[in-house]
């Protein structure tokens, strides 16, 4: 068997650390907004090169907070992927604005700068680029474009932990950044958890308020705010795990150029690219096939895990049929959510495994 992803691996090679970790924060007596939040915090916003990291409940959480620190809301639209997970879409919803989708690059399935221009309009207050399957997104041109008309720029960094635009981590390209700690992510907890980094003081400081329900000061209530607090336990196993992160990343990355050397001349196989001055984590390795559930199917017979990350597209789903988006509309993007297929990828996997699931794949193309 290969599955597609082994937690639990991942977790119990740090096990004896993990536990010393909660052995220390049992024994602090301090379980919300502690001594291990304040210093993940510092530590991860070194490691993204910002001045400020937030830690709060979940990535979902991040990009609401963030969204709604910078001040949009209701009226306003937003610029974001049409094939991302419908989370980014979701969080433009939670604070009244209307996600306004731009298709993406085909090679790379990031957005595409070139089309924002076309989906302009004078209710535009931000852009929400999505660094997906942990490949950065092109943030030249969009920051470019965004400062042009003033726009705000909130990067969706939930797949992208470690990776690097133009020799720069991800973490303080836009006005904010978001991430998530899910426990499959490439920095994952042992439970929920999220974050935004940003240079901005001030605007972190509004989140941070924002998380504690509104209160710098204990019941002292300035603004309608939310209870999203990052777990002091989770700030702890991060803490833990931070420091391999970039070990972890690097596995990743010789998988994936395995993948791409052993999938390169096979027939009907669509592979990732990786655009110009973009250095990706690989948290997913995705490929394309126009037979994708029969190609899954093959794989599962051979005791190989796969995930289609993602099979439905936003626009498509029932909570976004108000917008009137119908199949059709964004055929880039319909046709890679029609096509997508995740292949088994994650830090403790053998090169043995990753030759079996190319093996796998080669035989599929040949019957």
């Amino acid at each position: 068997m290969i599955p597609f992803l082994d937690v639990k691996s991942i977790q119990l090679e740090q096990a004896d650390e993990l536990k010393a970790a909660f052995s220390r924060v049992l024994e602090s007596g301090w379980y919300i907004l502690g001594n291990e939040v304040t210093q993940f915090e510092k530590e991860y916003a070194d490691y993204c090169g910002a001045k400020e990291c937030i830690g709060v409940a979940n990535g979902l959480d991040a990009l609401i907070l963030a969204l709604k620190a910078l001040g949009i809301g209701p009226g306003d639209e937003v610029l974001v992927p049409s094939n991302t997970y419908i989370a980014t879409w979701l969080a433009i919803s939670h604070v009244g604005a209307t996600p306004v989708p731009v298709e993406p690059v085909i090679g790379t399935s990031n957005m595409d700068p070139a089309l924002l221009k076309a989906a302009l309009s004078a209710r535009t207050k931000a852009i929400m680029p999505v660094h997906l399957y942990g490949q950065p997104a092109e943030m030249a041109p969009i920051m470019y474009f965004a400062r042009e008309h003033g726009l705000k720029v909130v990067e969706d960094g939930a797949q992208a932990h470690g990776a690097k635009y133009q020799g720069k981590r991800l973490g303080s390209h836009g006005d904010a950044v978001t991430w998530s700690f899910y426990p499959g992510k490439n920095l994952g907890a042992l439970g929920d958890g999220g974050a935004v980094t940003t240079n901005d003081s001030e605007l972190a400081e509004r989140i941070r308020v924002l998380r504690n329900y509104g209160s710098k000061v204990k019941y002292h209530n300035d603004v309608i705010g939310y209870n999203s607090r990052l777990d002091e336990l989770q700030a702890a196993f991060l803490r833990v795990k931070l420091p391999l992160l970039d070990t972890g990343n690097a596995r990743r990355s010789a998988i994936a150029m395995r993948y791409l050397d052993g999938l390169k001349d096979i027939p009907g196989i669509r592979l990732p690219q990786v655009a110009e001055g973009c250095e990706p984590v690989w948290h997913l390795f995705v490929i394309r096939h126009a037979q994708r559930q029969k190609l899954a199917q093959h794989l599962a017979s051979q005791g190989i895990g796969t995930v289609i990350h993602y099979p439905i597209a936003p626009h498509l789903q029932p909570a976004y049929a108000h917008l009137g988006l119908r199949a059709g509309a964004l055929p880039i993007s319909e046709s890679m959510h029609a096509e997508v297929l995740s292949l088994p990828l994650g830090p403790t996997m053998s090169f043995d495994d990753v030759d079996a699931v190319i093996s796998a794949i080669r035989q599929f193309s040949v019957e």
